[in-house]
Parts: structure tokens; C-alpha cells; sequence
């Protein structure tokens, strides 16, 4: 979908990561779109979102909307005149702006569907949960700031964390029409994360198991993202009709 740059600030931006069996997550995934691996397994995941001053790059203001809002997301690959291309596939988006509900998959790309964010945060510690009004999605994580990169993630390294959700910018949403997605892309000016020691975290999509059988999913980790400028470019729709 084609839009005018929009900037902003993501005041806070919390990546909540699992760690999916590939032959599953290929079931779930619609065409064109393939599991992106990192040591063998899928990753899914939510993002929660704050933004602050989100308007039109060609407005020179210090001003604009903010909202809390979250998507589900996950790493994956696909083809495309002849090239191996990387991203997200972005199944559901959520949001407190009922504005954002309204003009989401009409005039800005993907549908988002309201639902309410109960955030309480401080420099050192978060706690995030939303239920969507329409009762399908729910979600909470709760978790201090940490120095330290937590064991028994399938990334080694923070910054192997970090480079592979960096090269992720690329989104595509799941829209009103069966094989049509929604392009935009996420470009961060001064790309930064923090590890999350999560001592809670639950999920009703990736905790149901009529779509991840027993098994088949496990949390991974969580990064912090803070006080980044950025701007959303429109892309071209990707289009993978049924014959």
C-alpha cells in the first residue's frame, strides 16, 4: 500500500520471541511466505509497541499521535523475481487507537483491530497486557531490564538477536482479501536492544494448540527497544492468488 512517510518515536518497543517447529509453522503460514530459520526452528513472536509523534515526514512539527499498539509477527522468507526475500509475516495487528481501527487496511496498511493495553512501566521494569475487544487475541509479559543475554535462547548473542530482527523491517500484513498483504517497512534511525529477563509471558496464539500442537512452541527470549526515531515507508501489496 502506498502512503506518504510517516515518522516518529517508538518510545518503547518490546519484541516477545518463540522458538516454533518449522514443519508447524509452515502449515500456518499462507503462500508465498516460507519460515525464516535460525538453528533449525521458527520464530514467532508480539510486538508492543508505543509510538509518540507519529505524522507525515513532510510536516516539520515536534508534534503528532501516539498510540499503544501490537503485532503478531513471524520471521519469514519468499520469492520474488528470482530473489530469496526476508521479513515478517504480520497475521493480526492490534491497537488502542480507535482512529488507528478505522483507517488501518483502508488507508494505512493492515487491519488493526482495537483492543485495551494495561501498561505499567518504569525505567527498570515492564508489565504489558491487552485483550482485543473482539476477544480473539490476548497477551501479557512482564519483565525487568537485564545486563545480561538469557541462557538457552536459540541466539547466541544479543547482537545475533539483535541482527536478525534488524534485517526483519519488512512487513507484510494479512488483510480483508484472501492472498493480498499489506507492504510497509520499518526504518530505524538509531537501532538499539536490551535483553528482558521475562518472568511472565503468555500468549493465546501461540498457547493454542489447534494451531502449535503440544511441543511445538517455546518461549525464547524478549528485547527492549527504547526512544528510537523511525519512519514507516509504504511497499507495493504481495499478492499470491489461488488458482
Amino acid at each position: 500500500m502506498r502512503i506518504p512517510v510517516v515518522k516518529g518515536i517508538i518510545d518503547r518497543r518490546i519484541l516477545v520471541n518463540y522458538r516454533v517447529d518449522a514443519d508447524v509453522m509452515s502449515r500456518v503460514l499462507p503462500a508465498p511466505f516460507r519460515p525464516k530459520l535460525i538453528g533449525g526452528y521458527s520464530i514467532g513472536g508480539i510486538c508492543l509497541i508505543r509510538l509518540k509523534q507519529v505524522r507525515p515526514r513532510f510536516l516539520p512539527v515536534p508534534w503528532g499521535i501516539g498510540s499503544e499498539n501490537a503485532a503478531h509477527r513471524i520471521a519469514v522468507e519468499w520469492e520474488a523475481n528470482g530473489q530469496t526475500m526476508e521479513g515478517v509475516y504480520i497475521p493480526r495487528r492490534d491497537t488502542d487507537s480507535r482512529m488507528n481501527a478505522l483507517v488501518g487496511g483502508r488507508v494505512f496498511p493492515g487491519v488493526h483491530h482495537h483492543a485495551k493495553f494495561d501498561v505499567q512501566e518504569t525505567e527498570k521494569r515492564l508489565s504489558v497486557s491487552i485483550r482485543s475487544d473482539d476477544g480473539v487475541a490476548s497477551m501479557s509479559v512482564t519483565a525487568p531490564v537485564s545486563e545480561s543475554f538469557p541462557d538457552g535462547s536459540v541466539f547466541g548473542t544479543l547482537k545475533e538477536t539483535s541482527d536478525f530482527f534488524e534485517s526483519g523491517s519488512l512487513g507484510y500484513s494479512a488483510t480483508r482479501d484472501e492472498g493480498r498483504f499489506d507492504g510497509l517497512e520499518l526504518l530505524c534511525h538509531n537501532w538499539s536492544v536490551e535483553c528482558l529477563d521475562v518472568e511472565e509471558v503468555s500468549s493465546s496464539f501461540f498457547e493454542d494448540d489447534s494451531i502449535f500442537p503440544d511441543g511445538s512452541v517455546s518461549f525464547d527470549c524478549a528485547l527492549l527497544m527504547r526512544g528510537i526515531e523511525h519512519e514507516w515507508h509504504g511497499r507495493e501489496d504481495l499478492c499470491c492468488r489461488s488458482a
